[in-house]
This record gives structure tokens, sequence and C-alpha cells, in this order.
């Protein structure tokens, strides 16, 4: 039995955080930990209807971090595709659950796949590396800014402001909502974000009793996997919102990471693609990174974040 009375966990108010933040209190009841939800509201959440390039990185994190290091909460679960890859100190990603679904997916009310929609639809994402990975494979397509919960994205989608939204798949099976899924998108098509699917229970780092209270949580090949992920992005210095996209994915003992950096147009594209042992998956994404930024990686990346001020 861990040496824990109660655990505060820090949680955002959406609904998908929500559910993460539940999910990781029943796992931990199931363990005879009791468990508080303490509501923080972030930079993201409280800048809703801007875009999340002009508000900056860590907009879902940083207040989740704060309040762990001010000892407010003792874990925060977060989507791992939005927590920087830059290293917090006294803080530690002490679990990483087993991961779902990594990949992007299509919906739309009127087509079951991309290539189906009309020159001109207009597709709704808030991401630069899922409108890079569309303009690539179509770029007659039109891209419009989305923000807002998933139930908000849907609502616009429905009263017909975008021909299609672009979503994770994650997300939305998380909350139920996959039924109007048209197409679940390929590597060959989109890549992930770094982390997608996956969560991250972020603690303090020498809180040796909550670490081992989350160790049951922790899936290895998960951890794995994205520490990989991490590892290129943290590499290629590119933060969360780059057109940046990974997948590493276990198979036999071999950890295969595949990478893409593109600019936002969509026009250039480049990949890189590695193996490695699973204890070397820091090693593995360093690797791959490098052969990406051989071909001309952070010239993409520096593209991408316009003229600095």
């Amino acid at each position: 039995m861990p040496n824990v009375q109660q655990l505060k966990l820090g949680t955002r108010a959406s609904a998908l955080a929500r559910w993460q933040a539940n999910w990781v209190a029943a796992r931990l009841a199931e363990r005879g930990v009791d468990v508080k939800l303490v509501p923080i509201t972030t930079r993201g959440d409280a800048a809703e209807r801007s875009p999340i390039g002009d508000i900056g990185t860590g907009v879902f994190t940083k207040e989740l971090q704060r309040a762990l290091l001010e000892h407010r909460i003792d874990l925060a679960v977060h989507s791992l595709k939005d927590l920087p890859t830059e290293t917090v100190k006294g803080l530690a990603l002490s679990a990483v659950p087993p991961r779902e679904s990594p990949f992007d997916v299509l919906i739309s009310r009127t087509c079951s796949v991309l290539r189906d929609l009309p020159p001109g639809a207009v597709i709704g994402t808030g991401s630069l590396r899922r409108q890079a990975q569309l303009l690539h494979a179509r770029p007659d397509l039109v891209i419009h800014g989305v923000r807002g919960n998933v139930d908000t994205r849907l609502k616009k989608l429905d009263a017909g402001e975008y021909d299609a939204l672009v979503l994770a798949e994650a997300g939305l099976k998380r909350l139920g909502l996959a039924g109007g899924v048209a197409e679940v998108f390929g590597p060959a098509i989109m890549l992930p974000a770094v982390g997608q699917g996956a969560l991250g229970i972020e603690t303090r780092a020498h809180d040796q009793a909550t670490i081992d209270a989350l160790a049951p949580l922790d899936d290895p090949e998960t951890h794995q996997a994205v520490l990989a992920e991490r590892s290129l992005l943290e590499t290629l210095h590119g933060g969360c919102l780059a057109p940046v996209g990974a997948l590493a994915q276990l198979a036999r003992g071999k950890l295969h990471l595949t990478a893409a950096v593109l600019s936002p147009d969509g026009k250039q594209r480049i990949t890189a693609s590695g193996d490695g042992h699973a204890h070397e998956a820091e090693s593995l994404g360093r690797q791959v990174a490098e052969r990406l930024i051989s071909q001309g990686a952070q010239e993409l990346i520096e593209a991408s974040r316009g003229p600095q001020a």
C-alpha cells in the first residue's frame, strides 16, 4: 500500500481533461489511493478564442506545473502532445499509461474520405502540423483555424462553418464521440503529434510516495515510444506547435521511429526514420532528428514561426 493518505490531482475544466483526470483517479482508487480533484485554469483555457500559436507553448500545462511546484497539487495529468519537452526543474514525468490511438481523423458530414472532398473544401484545424500535411496531400483545400473543445468544434461543423474537421482520434474515443469519424489517417498521409494519444502523469521529482503510487499505471512500451518522440522534438528545438509529425512503435523488442517536418504550405516535406532497442529510446529520437536536420529541418521549423518581433 503506498504511503499516501490523499493525493491532490490537478485538472483543467474541459470534458476531455476531466475524463483523463477521472480515469487516473479511478485507477489509483482501485489500488486504495484516495484522490481529490483540484480544478486549475490554464492560459489555453482562458484564451480559448485565440489561435494557439498566438498564445505560445505550454499554454495547457504551465499553471498545472506551477501548482505542483507550489505543493497545491501532488500530480497533474497532461495530454502528452501538449507537454513541452523542456525539463522543469523539480518535476518528473513519473508515469505514462497505455496509449490510446495516436492517429488523426477526418470528420465530415458529406464525404467519407479526404480524397472525396471537393476542391476548395474548408477544413477546420488549429494545428500547423495538420495544416501542412493536409495541404501536402491536397493543396487545393482551404484551411481555417478552429479553437474550442471537441463539442464546440463539432457544433461549428454542424452549423456549416466547415466542410470537415481534423481531430485526434484518442480524444473522440475517450469522450464516446468516435462514431462520426469518416477516415482515420495513416502515417503516410498524416503523422501524429509527438506524444499524441498518450497521457503523461507529472509529479514533483522527489515525491517518492506519489511516484510509487503511480508505478502500476505506467506502461513501459508506451513510455519508451513517447520518450523517443519527445527526444526527437527536443533535438529539433521544434516545440509543441511546429509542423513536426512523429510516431514511435515497439515490435519484437525493437522501437521504430518515423518523423516528418513540413513547410506550413505543405510544399516541402522531409522525412527520416530509424530503429533501436527500447532502452535506447532517447538516443533513437536524437538520431532521427539529426537525419532530419541534415536535410534542412530546422530551416523549415524556423520558417513556420514567421518573422520574430
